[in-house]
C-alpha cells in the first residue's frame, strides 16, 4: 500500500500488524479443529487461546532475520508466548495453509470496505438522479450538441453502472471465499481434513476443493 494514497481503514487491513493478527486467526482456527478431533487437548487449546497474542512486525523481522522464513519466525514469535502448550500451535500445518488462508481473510475484509462505498454512492447518485429528473442539459454526440436529455438521466446511468459493478465485486468476492488448510502439498499427510473443514466453517470460509 502506497501511505500517502491509502485510505487509513484500507491501510489497516493491509497493514503487517493485520496481516499477522489474520495468521493468529487461521492458526486458532486449525487449534480448535484438532481440539475437536481429540488430538490437541483441550485444556491447552484453551490455555494457547487465552495467552496467544499477534506478535509485533518488530519482534517477527527480528527472528526473521535468524530464521529467514517469516512465517517461522512468525510462529516462534507467537511461542514464545505459550510455554509448553506451545508445543501445539502450528500443529500439522504449513506455511501456505496460513499465509494463503489468512490472505482469503483479507480480501474477504477488503472487499467489505469497497462494497460499504459502492452502497454509499450509489445511493447518492440515486438520489441526485431523482433530484434532477426533469433538469434539463445538452446532450453530446460526437463532441458536439445533440437533442436535449436531463441531467437525472445522464445520473441514473451511472447508477446502474455502480450497481453492477456491486454485482460483480460481491460475485468475485464470492470465489475468492475459500481457505486451504491442507499440508505442505496439499495432501493432508500431516493433517485431517475435518481439521481443515472445522476452521474454514469457523472463518467464514470454504475449504479449497482440489485436496
Amino acid at each position: 500500500m502506497i501511505a500517502r494514497y491509502s485510505r487509513p481503514a484500507m491501510a489497516r487491513i493491509w497493514s503487517d500488524e493485520s496481516k499477522l493478527a489474520r495468521w493468529l486467526q487461521v492458526e486458532l482456527a486449525a487449534l480448535d479443529g484438532w481440539a475437536e478431533l481429540g488430538v490437541v487437548p483441550a485444556a491447552a487449546a484453551g490455555e494457547i487461546r487465552e495467552r496467544a497474542v499477534p506478535p509485533s512486525p518488530t519482534r517477527v523481522a527480528e527472528l526473521e532475520a535468524q530464521l529467514h522464513h517469516d512465517t517461522a519466525a512468525f510462529v516462534d514469535a507467537v511461542a514464545e508466548q505459550l510455554g509448553p502448550v506451545g508445543r501445539w500451535f502450528h500443529y500439522g500445518l504449513t506455511s501456505s495453509d496460513v499465509v494463503d488462508t489468512a490472505l482469503a481473510l483479507q480480501i474477504q475484509e477488503a472487499g467489505a470496505l469497497l462494497l460499504e462505498g459502492i452502497e454509499r454512492a450509489a445511493a447518492a447518485v440515486v438520489a441526485r438522479a431523482e433530484e434532477h429528473r426533469l433538469t434539463l442539459c445538452v446532450g453530446r454526440t460526437h463532441g458536439v450538441h445533440a437533442e436535449p436529455t436531463t441531467f437525472g438521466l445522464k445520473l441514473a446511468v451511472w447508477a446502474f453502472e455502480l450497481d453492477r459493478a456491486r454485482t460483480r465485486l460481491a460475485r468475485a468476492l464470492e470465489g475468492m471465499r475459500v481457505g486451504k488448510l491442507s499440508g505442505a502439498v496439499g495432501q493432508y499427510a500431516a493433517i485431517d481434513p475435518e481439521v481443515e473443514r472445522i476452521a474454514c466453517e469457523r472463518l467464514g470460509l470454504e475449504p479449497a476443493p482440489a485436496s
